[in-house]
């Protein structure tokens, strides 16, 4: 398990993700925040080795960084 969590992160790292300060998970009705985030990279679920990735209908299946109200 921690291999896959040093794998994941190393890829994230390459991709530019580093040193976010919070982590919001958006369900049902929430995707509408995504508006308010200054977006700097988007990654899909199923490109990010160990991710999984969402059956549910509608879901974006995404991974965003960016910066919400100054935060990262």
């Amino acid at each position: 398990m921690l291999n896959k969590i040093k794998e994941t992160t190393a890829f994230l790292q390459s991709q530019g993700i580093e040193a976010p300060e919070v982590g919001i998970v958006l369900g049902t009705g929430l995707g509408g925040l995504v508006k308010e985030i200054e977006i700097e990279k988007e990654l899909n679920y199923a490109d990010i080795p160990g991710f999984p990735v969402s059956t549910v209908k509608g879901h974006g299946n995404k991974l965003i960084f960016g910066t919400l109200n100054g935060v990262k």
